[in-house]
């Protein structure tokens, strides 16, 4: 079983920078894929961005992308999102999720995740 609590979230203005803090429990939560999702009010759950077991593979969002980073720091257990450039359009809840098997590769839907958090909550005002 694994637990996720997220963290970080916040009110930034637009161009403003928040960091996500992911916190997992578990004993193998080194091999998971991760991911970030985010959902707005009176939308579907979207992927953001997601990261391999060891850390060398990402993938973003077009909508993120160059803005946003994910990396994971296994020694504690707990995986990041770094939002820089924040736009209002990126005000959402956001939720991190790890995918219960051991894997290589990164996964960008929501149907490939097994554990989910409780999500933060991200406003950018404009």
């Amino acid at each position: 079983q694994v637990q996720l609590v997220e963290s970080g979230g916040g009110l930034v203005q637009a161009g403003g920078s928040l960091r996500l803090s992911c916190a997992a429990s578990g004993r193998t939560f080194a091999t998971y894929p991760m991911g970030w999702f985010r959902q707005a009010p009176g939308k579907e759950r979207e992927f953001v961005a997601a990261i391999n077991w060891s850390g060398g593979s990402t993938y973003y969002a077009d909508s993120v992308k160059g803005r946003f980073t994910i990396s994971r720091d296994s020694a504690k257990n707990t995986v990041y999102l770094q939002m820089n450039s924040l736009k209002p359009e990126d005000t959402a809840v956001y939720y991190c999720a790890a995918r219960g098997y051991t894997s290589n590769s990164y996964y960008t839907r929501r149907n490939d995740y097994d554990y989910w958090g409780q999500g933060t909550q991200v406003t950018v005002s404009s």
